[in-house]
């Protein structure tokens, strides 16, 4: 059911914190932009064979952002979610399309795994 990781996402707290944590990825370590959404901030780099999403809607917190999620690529957001629900885990965001930004639509689910971390089932469209 799982083709791969689609996407791991961090959150940075505010837009000085996005656009440190955009540099720092792009400018020091090689990422490439792939794709920018939004306010406050959106942005997936190509980090080799995974994408890292940055986004700038972090908690308030004292430190400058945390890993919010594992996004794995499927074919079918559906029959994952139902798989994952008939196991006993919550489902904490039904299947639904999304558009990041104007032009890349995706569909989307997300769960809580066995240790409480969030999974997003994700599929492009």
């Amino acid at each position: 059911m799982i083709k791969g990781v689609h996407h791991v996402s961090l959150r940075a707290n505010g837009a000085a914190a996005y656009e440190k944590a955009i540099h720092f990825y792009t400018e020091l370590l090689g990422c490439t932009m792939l794709r920018t959404w939004g306010e406050p901030g959106g942005a997936m780099l190509c980090a080799g064979n995974c994408i890292l999403e940055i986004m700038a809607n972090g908690p308030e917190q004292d430190q400058d952002g945390h890993w919010s999620h594992l996004a794995f690529a499927v074919e079918d957001v559906e029959a994952v979610t139902e798989k994952v629900r008939a196991a006993g885990y919550p489902i904490t965001m039904e299947p639904n399309e999304r558009k990041l930004g104007a032009a890349y639509p995706i569909r989307i689910a997300f769960c809580r795994g066995p240790l409480d971390e969030e999974i997003e089932f994700f599929k492009e469209l």
